[in-house]
C-alpha cells in the first residue's frame, strides 16, 4: 500500500447563504489532526456538530493506513430508503390505517419480543440483505438497489468462522430483538407524491414518474450495530443499555479470545481506556475491527430489508395497486475500503469514513448490468416533513467529494427559518404528522423550499449531484 499522507485544509462545499461554521470546522480539524489522511477531508452541506458525536455531521474522511471508528457514528449503517408505490394519493382513513398497522407491528417503545432465532441473527451478520430477501420474500434482483448489494465480504478480514468464534453469543442473543423497528426522533416513515420530474428518462429507469406515490423511510441498523460500536472503546454516545451490554461483551470479545498474555495486555490497553484508538488496517487488530464492522453493516442491510418487505406489503394491502419497488437503500454512516479518485494517486485505496453523508458512486463504479451502472447510484436528499425532498444522481465532478453527498438538509432548513430566509409555503401545503402514541395527527404547515434548494444548489453548482425528481410529503410517522 502506498502510504503517502495528505496534509492540508478540508475541501469545503458551501455557499454565501450556507457557510460552513468556523467553530465546527475547528472541531473537525481537531478530530483529524495527525491522521494519515489520504485526501483532504470533505465538508458537505448541512455541516453541523451533534454533541453526542465525536465528528461533525456531513463529512467524509479517507485514511490511507488506519481505520478510525470515531470518524463515523458509533452505530454504523443508519440509512434511508425509498419505495416507489402504485396508485393515487390515499385517503386520510387509509393513511391512518397504514400507520396504525406499522405501530402495531413496530411499536415504540419497542417490546422485548424476539424477532429472529439465534441462527438467523448470525446469518444476517454473514449474509446481509441476501438472508433478509430469502426470509421475507424480497426478489433477489431488488438487492442491486442496495449499496454493496447489501452484503460486505467477510473473508478478506478473517471470515465468518472467525466472526462466529470470537463474537460473544450474548451479542447475537440481544440482536434477536427490535429487528426492523424504525422509531421516532429523526427517523421517520413518510408518504410523498412526486411533484416534479427533471429528467424523465433517468426517472423512468429508477422507476419514478410524475404524480407517483412514494414512501421514504429513515431507520437505523439495529441492535448489533450499536453493540459492535461499543466494543472498540467508549464513545460519546453511550446510553445505559449499551454500557451494560459492553460490560459483559468487551471482556469476552477482547480478552477471552486473546491467544497470549501479551495479546491480552495489548487489547486491554487499546479498548479499555478512555479513547477509541485508530488501528493499523493491515494489522490483526485492524482486520478484526473491519470484520466486526462488515458484520454490523450486513446486519444493518438485512434489518432495513425486513422493514422494506413489511412496509411495501402493508402499502399494497391498504392502498391497493401493484406491489412497491425499491428505488434505493443507502447508508449514511459507514467505513469502506474504496478506490481513491485518481488525483490522489493512480490505483490507491483508502478507508473512507462517512458520517451522516452518503456514498455517491458514478455509473462506472456500479456493478455491471445493474440499473445504477447506467444511471449512477441514486441519492436521497431529503428536506424535512415540511419541505420537498429530492432524488438525485451523481454529478460529473463527484470524485471531488470522495464520491460523497450530504444525506439531508434539515439543519440548513432550520437555519433559513431562524434567519428569516424561509417562510410559509405560498400554496399552503400541509403534512399530517402521526406519532407513536394514540394522539390524533397534527397538521404541520409547510415552509417554502428555500432551505433545501440552497443545499441542493451547492451540490449542483459543484457538479456533485443533479436532481432527478422532487417529492412533497403529505403524511409522516416519527
Amino acid at each position: 500500500m502506498d502510504l503517502t499522507v495528505f496534509s492540508g485544509n478540508p475541501r469545503v462545499f458551501d455557499s454565501p447563504d450556507v457557510p460552513a461554521d468556523p467553530d465546527v470546522l475547528a472541531a473537525l480539524d481537531q478530530q483529524v489532526k495527525g491522521a494519515d489522511l489520504a485526501a483532504p477531508p470533505v465538508v458537505l452541506p448541512d455541516f453541523h456538530h451533534k454533541s453526542k458525536m465525536e465528528l461533525p455531521s456531513s463529512v467524509a474522511v479517507a485514511t490511507v493506513g488506519t481505520v478510525r471508528p470515531t470518524l463515523t457514528s458509533a452505530s454504523v449503517n443508519c440509512g434511508m430508503a425509498l419505495i416507489a408505490l402504485d396508485g393515487d394519493r390515499p385517503t386520510q382513513t387509509a393513511v391512518e390505517t397504514f400507520y396504525r398497522r406499522i405501530k402495531d407491528r413496530y411499536p415504540y417503545p419497542p417490546t422485548k419480543r424476539l424477532e429472529l432465532s439465534l441462527n438467523e441473527v448470525r446469518r444476517a451478520a454473514v449474509e446481509g440483505a441476501e438472508f433478509a430477501a430469502e426470509r421475507w420474500g424480497v426478489r433477489a434482483e431488488e438487492l442491486e438497489r442496495i449499496e454493496e448489494g447489501g452484503r460486505l465480504d467477510l473473508e478478506r478480514y478473517g471470515g465468518a468462522t472467525r466472526l462466529l468464534k470470537e463474537m460473544p453469543s450474548i451479542a447475537f442473543q440481544l440482536a434477536r430483538m427490535r429487528f426492523g423497528t424504525v422509531g421516532p426522533s429523526n427517523h421517520f416513515i413518510e408518504l410523498q407524491v412526486v411533484e416534479e420530474v427533471y429528467d424523465e428518462a433517468a426517472a423512468a429507469l429508477l422507476g419514478l414518474r410524475q404524480g407517483q406515490l412514494t414512501l421514504q423511510y429513515h431507520g437505523g441498523g439495529g441492535v448489533l450495530t450499536g453493540e459492535v460500536g461499543a466494543l472498540f472503546g467508549p464513545r460519546k454516545y453511550n446510553p445505559r443499555n449499551l454500557r451494560m451490554a459492553a460490560a459483559v461483551q468487551k471482556p469476552l470479545f477482547h480478552l477471552a479470545t486473546a491467544r497470549s498474555l501479551a495479546e491480552m495486555k495489548r487489547r486491554y490497553a487499546l479498548y479499555f481506556s478512555h479513547g477509541c484508538p485508530p488501528l493499523d488496517l493491515d494489522s490483526d487488530e485492524g482486520r478484526r475491527l473491519m470484520l466486526a464492522n462488515a458484520a454490523a453493516m450486513n446486519y444493518g442491510f438485512a434489518f432495513r430489508v425486513a422493514t422494506y418487505a413489511y412496509l411495501k406489503a402493508v402499502a399494497k394491502d391498504v392502498f391497493g395497486g401493484a406491489e412497491g419497488r425499491l428505488v434505493v437503500d443507502s447508508p449514511h454512516n459507514s467505513m469502506y475500503e474504496e478506490p481513491l479518485p485518481t488525483e490522489f494517486g493512480e490505483g490507491r485505496t483508502a478507508v473512507v469514513h462517512r458520517h451522516n453523508s452518503c456514498r455517491a458512486y458514478p455509473a462506472e463504479l456500479m456493478p455491471e448490468g445493474s440499473v445504477f451502472a447506467t444511471t449512477g447510484q441514486a441519492l436521497l436528499l431529503p428536506g424535512t416533513n415540511r419541505t420537498s425532498s429530492y432524488v438525485a444522481l451523481p454529478g460529473s465532478d463527484v470524485a471531488d467529494s470522495l464520491h460523497s453527498a450530504c444525506h439531508g438538509a434539515g439543519t440548513v432548513i432550520s437555519d433559513f427559518e431562524r434567519k428569516g430566509l424561509s417562510g410559509p409555503h405560498p400554496h399552503g401545503h400541509k403534512t399530517l404528522r402521526y406519532r407513536y402514541s394514540d394522539a390524533a395527527p397534527a397538521e404541520v404547515a409547510h415552509l417554502d423550499d428555500n432551505g433545501v434548494e440552497a443545499a441542493i444548489s451547492i451540490l449542483t453548482d459543484n457538479k456533485l449531484a443533479r436532481p432527478i425528481v422532487r417529492m412533497r410529503p403529505f403524511a409522516v410517522l416519527n
